[in-house]
C-alpha cells in the first residue's frame, strides 16, 4: 500500500510540475497581431520592439512593458478659453488625428502623451489666435489648422508622435457677437435674394420685349408676303384678260378673213372684196385694241368711197 500512495504522490508532483511548465512555456510565447507593437523589457530595461508575428521571451527575464497602438488615432479635446488680436474671447474646440511611430519614445517620452498633446495644442491654439483679429480667425481656418499641425507634429516628434491632422471643429464667439453676424447674414440673404428677384424680372422683361419684337418680324414678313402675293395675282389677272382679248381679236380677224375668202371663192368682184375688207376693219378697229394698222388697200378703198359720196351729193 505504502508503495502505491508513493507511486500517486510522485505522479501528481510529475503532473504539476509538468503543468507549471507548459504555463510558463506558453506564456514565453507571444503572437504581435497586425497594427500593434510590443515593448519588451528585460529585468526593468528596454530591451526589445516586437512587431506583427511570433515572439520568444525568456521566463522570469523578460517582459512586455508596453502594448502600443500603431493605427491613426483620434482626440477630441473639449472648447478651450482663447483671445484674439482684437481683445474678443472665444472658444475654440480642436480634433487631432494622430499616430505612434516609434513605441519605444511613446512609451518612455512622455508620461501621458493624450494629455500632453492636448495641452499642448491648448497652448498652440492660444498662440496661433493670439496673432489673428475676429474676422481672421472666422475666415482662416485652413490657415490655423495648417500652422497647428506643423507646430504639434515638431513637437511631438521626441514622443515617437506625427500629428497627421489637425482640424478646428467649432469656433464658439461671445453671444453679442453671434447676435450680429446673424443679423450680418440675414441682412446678406435679404440683399442676394432681392438681387436674385430683380435679375428675374430684368430677364422676365428682356424675354417680353423679344416676344414681341419677334411677334411683328412675322406679322411684317406675312403682310409682306400677302402683298406679293396680291400684286403677283393682280399681275396674273391682267395677263390673262390681255390674252383673252388678244385671242378674241384673232378670232374675228380669223373669220373675217375666211368670209372673205369664201366670198371670193364664190366669183366676188374686186369691189366686194374691198368692201368687205373694210367691213372687217370696223368690226376690227370696234375692240379694244389700242393700236391698229390699216393695209394698205383698204387705205385706198376708203378714198374710193369718199369720192363716190362727193358724187352722189354733187349729182342731188
Amino acid at each position: 500500500m505504502e508503495g502505491v500512495a508513493t507511486f500517486i504522490t510522485g505522479f501528481i508532483a510529475i503532473f504539476l510540475i509538468v503543468v507549471v511548465v507548459i504555463v510558463i512555456l506558453s506564456s514565453c510565447i507571444k503572437i504581435v497581431p497586425q497594427a500593434q507593437a510590443l515593448v519588451v523589457e528585460r529585468l526593468g530595461a528596454y530591451l526589445d520592439t516586437w512587431t506583427v508575428g511570433v515572439h520568444f521571451k525568456m521566463p522570469f527575464l523578460d517582459r512586455v512593458a508596453r502594448r502600443v497602438n500603431l493605427k491613426e488615432q483620434v482626440a477630441d479635446f473639449a472648447p478651450q478659453p482663447v483671445i484674439t488680436k482684437d481683445n474678443v474671447t472665444m472658444r475654440i474646440d480642436t480634433v487631432v488625428f494622430f499616430q505612434i511611430t516609434d513605441p519605444k519614445l511613446f512609451a518612455y517620452g512622455v508620461e501621458n502623451p493624450i494629455m500632453a498633446i492636448e495641452n499642448l495644442t491648448a497652448t498652440t491654439l492660444r498662440n496661433i489666435i493670439g496673432d489673428l483679429e475676429l474676422d481672421q480667425t472666422l475666415t482662416s481656418r485652413e490657415t490655423i489648422n495648417a500652422k497647428m499641425r506643423a507646430s504639434l507634429d515638431v513637437a511631438t516628434d521626441p514622443w515617437g508622435i506625427k500629428v497627421t491632422r489637425v482640424e478646428l471643429k467649432n469656433i464658439i464667439p461671445p453671444a453679442a457677437i453671434q447676435d450680429a453676424m446673424e443679423k450680418q447674414m440675414k441682412a446678406e440673404r435679404e440683399r442676394r435674394e432681392a438681387i436674385l428677384r430683380a435679375e428675374g424680372e430684368k430677364k422676365s422683361t428682356i424675354l417680353v420685349a423679344e416676344g414681341k419684337k419677334a411677334s411683328a418680324i412675322l406679322d411684317a414678313e406675312a403682310e409682306k408676303q400677302a402683298a406679293i402675293l396680291r400684286a403677283e395675282a393682280e399681275k396674273e389677272k391682267k395677263i390673262k384678260e390681255a390674252e383673252g382679248q388678244a385671242e378674241a381679236i384673232l378670232k374675228v380677224q380669223k373669220a373675217q378673213a375666211d368670209g372673205l375668202r369664201f366670198i371670193k371663192e364664190a366669183g366676188a368682184d374686186q369691189a366686194v372684196l374691198q368692201l368687205k375688207s373694210l367691213e372687217a376693219f370696223a368690226a376690227a378697229a370696234d375692240g379694244k385694241a389700242t393700236k391698229i394698222i390699216i393695209p394698205s388697200d383698204i387705205q385706198g378703198v376708203a378714198g374710193l368711197v369718199k369720192s363716190l359720196a362727193e358724187v352722189a351729193s354733187e349729182k342731188r
